[in-house]
């Protein structure tokens, strides 16, 4: 007797960390969900699977992470909250230990660099993006190596250009940009992380400035991305943004151009290669990011919420749903700044050995009103005068009026900030309090993420609140770089390679001059010319900018939208008017009972609720597309983090049930040995690798 088998075939787009995790649960739920069915999963990306384009093993290895080793990690554990099994791995540490004794996992070798990374690596240190794409990579084998027999992964190392189907809902086309076209697929997860944009008004013009006038302008990218051959030793070379890209591109121009820093007497110095050019650099706070606390946390150390409870959390969202959304600034913002400020006040006290006043603090301060007497006389008794008390305005624009008045005056007052922050981070993320402070603000994006995604807050608040204020604060102040890229900065400054304007930076083509121009608005005599200006920042996510073919033609076709906060999901009908600040849109309109709506149109891909079906134009969930990762920000928040072990990722979490829904689609026909791509093989899980000619 024959046995018939289901068959489901899958296309995931997007081979970077998001992909990976999608294509990790499919295999990890298959026997179990789908026991009959026959799975082949074509993997779509021009870049190395697993790591993707973003961390790449082969960029420079100078560029660092900003996660500790121990705290990245690719598998699932008992903390994550979903329905399909766990199975654990190995966290990049772990697998870095298991590499230095004994060179690999796996058949792949690893070259001399590679091993001696792996050698120097701890738990609490910052892997080079390079070493954590060599992980990537081994996960992906691991995976597909490991897969029960039902399954079989093809890999395409060619762009998707194209998302076709001949009757709504049914089966899906996958077009390649080498010519492939995969058909009768039952599923397509849409997973490609950070997508091309098309330039900005000002990026184009800047463009063609720089063009006409043989200077040079890069635009929003990604560091590793961008050739900087072109750049010449002693060239003026401004960098607008002061935060993750900005000590990217401070290490290729400098380390990358031979540089060493070494310590003498205590201090970094910087010894010039010659190769440099000579940087100016500013941004709106004039300041760069806050640097990483030493981790005294361990893999999975935590805070745990003392006011974002999973009970208060349930309140909120159930306000939101009965209000049509929340306000961020009066019923989100002093609930966080509670738990910031009771972990920075219980530290203070700790560190000078007053254990029972911290206890007694951290009981009682969560529940007394913000800001009002109550909190003052519980501060005032536990011994902490106003000047030591936490202050938010000296957080976010820590530049005084005195550091204003000069470039030597800024100058000098950003080497003793630099070094302030740079010992606040030695002091750790436990036992420091400013550190441990802002680190509450990483825990806890699991808990406002829970609050805010899928139209948490109203559109007002959303554009105002955590778009233009909230998310920029949060970046500056907890997702900082490594204390050890701050004590780099301090020496190249002092060594006259780095020049930092000061606060409100702008850059602008200068025809009398022939170059550009960037000058702080508020330090007086800051102007500088550059022959070679970078827009430091990270790109920006937005679906109606997207220069990527497949988001751009399922746009121009209605079958994808812009996510809109508030009122009307489809983001079409009524008036727009365009924010400058944000790049979202007002969008105005009727629902059909003939309530007036109105909403913010974010640049963020539509979904649906939990599995992240894709919506159209119309707002109708596709049963067969889903859509994952960086390109839903606004619908998600904060979607470019990491996974972490043993926290209760929920990036695992939404991998596991957007698996689980890929898999309840198998069609229960018999198994095609010609499919999509031809015959299965042989029985056992199998890999083919499919590159562009």
């Amino acid at each position: 007797m024959t046995m018939t088998t289901q068959r489901l075939d899958v296309c995931l787009i997007g081979a970077g960390p998001r992909g990976l995790s999608v294509l990790e649960r499919l295999c990890a739920n298959a026997a179990e969900a789908a026991p009959t069915t026959s799975v082949t999963i074509h993997v779509v990306d021009p870049y190395p699977p697993g790591a993707g384009r973003v961390w790449r093993s082969g960029q420079s290895r100078h560029l660092l992470m900003n996660t500790v080793a121990g705290q990245v990690t690719m598998f699932t554990d008992e903390t994550v909250e979903m329905a399909g099994p766990v199975l654990p791995g190995p966290s990049l540490y772990e697998w870095a230990r298991f590499v230095s004794l004994t060179g690999g996992l796996d058949e792949v070798g690893y070259d001399e660099e590679v091993l001696a990374e792996a050698r120097r690596l701890t738990p609490d240190s910052y892997p080079t993006r390079a070493f954590h794409g060599h992980y990537l990579e081994w996960v992906h084998r691991r995976v597909t190596g490991t897969a029960p027999a039902s399954v079989r992964t093809v890999s395409h190392r060619s762009r998707a250009v194209g998302l076709e189907e001949r009757t709504a809902g049914g089966a899906q086309t996958v077009v390649l940009e080498d010519g492939t076209r995969l058909e009768g697929l039952h599923a397509v997860v849409l997973a490609q992380g950070h997508v091309p944009q098309r330039r900005s008004p000002r990026e184009a013009a800047h463009a063609a400035f720089a063009e006409a006038r043989g200077l040079r302008y890069v635009p929003p990218a990604g560091p590793a991305e961008v050739d900087l051959s072109g750049v010449r030793p002693g060239e003026a070379v401004g960098l607008l943004g002061l935060g993750l890209n900005f000590f990217d591109y401070l290490a290729l121009l400098t380390e990358g151009r031979g540089g060493r820093f070494e310590r003498r007497a205590g201090r970094l110095v910087y010894r010039p290669s010659g190769r440099e050019p000579r940087l100016l650099a500013g941004s709106r706070r004039g300041v760069p990011f806050h640097s990483r606390g030493e981790n005294q946390k361990g893999p999975h150390g935590r805070h745990h919420p003392l006011v974002l409870t999973p009970e208060v959390i349930s309140g909120l969202r159930r306000r939101a749903r009965e209000r049509g959304g929340l306000d961020f600034r009066s019923e989100l913002w002093p609930l966080i700044s509670k738990e910031v400020e009771t972990v920075y006040y219980t530290a203070l006290l700790t560190s000078r050995g007053r254990e029972a006043a911290a206890h007694r603090l951290r009981a009682a301060y969560p529940s007394v009103p913000r800001g009002g007497a109550e909190e003052d006389r519980l501060l005032t008794e536990s011994g902490i005068p106003p000047r030591q008390r936490w202050n938010w305005d000296r957080i976010a624009r820590p530049c005084p009026a005195h550091g204003l008045r000069s470039p030597a005056a800024f100058r000098s007052w950003l080497l003793e900030y630099l070094r302030a922050d740079l010992e606040a981070a030695r002091a750790g993320n436990v036992h420091g309090p400013l550190k441990a402070a802002l680190d509450v603000l990483r825990d806890l994006r699991n808990e406002i993420r829970l609050v805010v995604d899928h139209g948490g807050l109203t559109a007002r608040s959303h554009r105002e609140d955590l778009d233009a204020w909230y998310t920029p604060l949060n970046a500056f102040v907890s997702i900082g770089p490594p204390a050890r890229r701050i004590e780099e900065a301090v020496a190249l400054i002092e060594a006259g390679v780095l020049t930092v304007l000061g606060p409100r930076t702008v850059a602008r083509a200068d025809a009398e001059e022939g170059a550009f121009v960037l000058e702080s608005r508020a330090v007086p005599g800051s102007r500088r010319p550059v022959t070679t200006l970078i827009d430091a920042r990270l790109p920006g996510t937005d679906v109606r900018s997207s220069a990527d073919p497949l988001l751009s033609g399922l746009l121009a076709d209605g079958q994808c939208v812009p996510y809109v906060v508030g009122g009307a999901r489809d983001g079409r009908g009524g008036h727009e008017t365009g924010d400058p600040e944000t790049g979202g849109h007002e969008t105005g309109g009727h629902e059909p009972g003939g309530r007036e709506t109105s909403g913010h149109e974010t640049g963020g891909l539509a979904v649906g609720p939990s599995p992240y079906h894709l919506l159209d134009a119309a707002g109708r969930p596709h049963p067969r597309r889903f859509a994952f990762g960086v390109p839903t920000e606004s619908v998600h928040w904060a979607t470019a983090a990491g996974v972490r072990p043993g926290v209760g990722s929920v990036i695992l979490s939404d991998a596991d049930a957007i698996s689980r829904a890929v898999l309840a689609l198998r069609d229960g026909s018999p198994t095609d040995p010609n499919g999509p791509t031809g015959p299965t093989g042989p029985t056992g899980p199998e890999t083919i690798e499919v590159s562009v000619p």
